[in-house]
């Protein structure tokens, strides 16, 4: 065991899936207990405990790649494999949202008027909030692609700068995701273009906090000097990520906002 005569990675045992999973099963019982009864404490439990595990876990595994040398190519492989049929699932997820949205909005119902937009709902102007919200978001494609090449030339420094531009770029765009939320003139409640807006979009703005975390987790690798020209799949497959991220706005902009409305 100590000699294996293969070039693949057996993981130690390890409690943080058991834990993570603890904390999402917490979040999850959390926000029905904060939609009916508007308690959070179970809720914040269950963040907290799945922000420490991600955070263990992380570790663990950023010290088997960079430190103990346990990501051989056939390691690093299956890592990139596993990572776009993930960004797969995440797609057919996301298709179910439009699916969800076309259905109703082709052929309306007689209880929403039989019109699109349904009666008596606003939507947003496509030409505010959401058109500057696209070209952060394309913007942030671009810084990341240009962290992506630096780390293929190993140019530390523009590694950096390119990661701390996109993640500035992805809290800016939460940010005016949330005032956009609060200043909705519909709820989740108006219909089903409310539950499919708020879904679809809500759902898009989790990935963005998932995407902008994991490029800053990536820029405190850079900053410890993890990546080389060689050695970057963690920061590849963050990027992956956030390129799915950047698409899927796309679509979301061009339905929902400018078609749908």
């Amino acid at each position: 065991m100590t000699n294996p005569n293969h070039p693949y990675h057996l993981v130690e045992k390890s409690p943080w899936p058991f834990t993570a999973s603890v904390g999402a099963v917490l979040t999850t019982v959390g926000l029905v207990n904060m939609f009916s009864s508007k308690v959070t404490s179970l809720l914040g439990v269950g963040l907290l405990a799945v922000l420490l595990s991600s955070a263990q876990w992380w570790r663990d595994i950023c010290r088997e790649a960079t430190f103990q040398g346990l990501h051989s190519l056939s390691v690093t492989l299956g890592l990139r494999l596993g990572m776009l049929l993930f960004i797969l699932s995440e797609v057919l997820f996301f298709f179910s949202f439009f699916w969800a949205f076309f259905h109703s909005s082709l052929a309306p119902t007689m209880e929403l008027g039989a019109i699109w937009p349904p009666t008596s709902v606003y939507p947003f102007n496509p030409f505010q909030t959401p058109l500057l919200n696209t070209a952060i978001l394309l913007a942030s494609g671009v810084t990341v692609t240009w962290a992506h090449h630096a780390a293929t030339e190993n140019l530390h420094l523009q590694v950096l700068h390119g990661l701390a531009w996109t993640v500035a770029l992805g809290l800016y765009f939460t940010l005016l995701q949330a005032m956009e939320y609060q200043e909705a003139p519909f709820s989740l409640a108006d219909s089903v273009y409310g539950s499919s807006f708020f879904v679809a979009t809500g759902f898009h703005g989790v990935h963005v906090i998932v995407g902008t975390s994991f490029l800053a987790l990536c820029l405190l690798r850079a900053l410890q000097a993890h990546f080389s020209s060689q050695h970057h799949v963690g920061l590849e497959a963050a990027i992956w990520y956030w390129h799915f991220v950047d698409v899927v706005w796309l679509f979301l902009y061009v339905s929902i906002y400018w078609w749908g409305s």
